[in-house]
């Protein structure tokens, strides 16, 4: 398994093209949620993603604040479902959160997570800041991780 972490620009023709690919594989057509899954935030975020001879199995978008919050934030988080139920979206979301932590210097990261996963994200020190809601018919809630708490499994 290889890790690659790149901001927008050093992101090769193939692996922008097989990041959407899959993003929207999972976000579209497998969660049957039609919305512009390209946003116009890819190119101000950090494209964390693994790689098994030569396939993308798991990837985040690391935001900077100011991109979707005033905070840093977490997103796109997906693992391919041939590769599900492994711990890869354990160590994503964990370097994730230390990119952010290390990297960036941020003390603060916001998340909008589908609710059946906020255990999930519980487990990393995540707290709910909002009730349930819909975003795309598929219930949601924001989630913040603050300061000394971003200590990562």
């Amino acid at each position: 398994m290889k890790w690659h972490i790149k901001n927008f620009n050093e992101l090769t023709n193939m692996e922008l093209y097989t990041l959407l690919k899959e993003r929207t594989a999972v976000f579209v057509v497998e969660q049957n949620c039609p919305y512009l899954e390209v946003d116009g935030k890819d190119h101000e975020s950090y494209h964390l993603f693994a790689e098994k001879e030569g396939e993308l199995v798991a990837y985040l978008r690391i935001l900077p604040p100011g991109v979707s919050y005033s905070e840093a934030s977490l997103g796109r988080i997906l693992v391919k479902k041939e590769w599900r139920g492994q711990g890869l979206a354990e160590e994503l979301v964990s370097r994730g959160i230390d990119y952010l932590k290390k990297e960036l210097n941020e003390e603060v990261i916001k998340i909008q997570a589908q609710n059946y996963l906020r255990k999930f994200y519980q487990s990393f020190g995540f707290k709910p800041i909002s009730e349930v809601y819909l975003e795309d018919n598929i219930p949601h809630i924001d989630m913040l991780l603050k300061g000394g708490k971003m200590e990562t499994k």
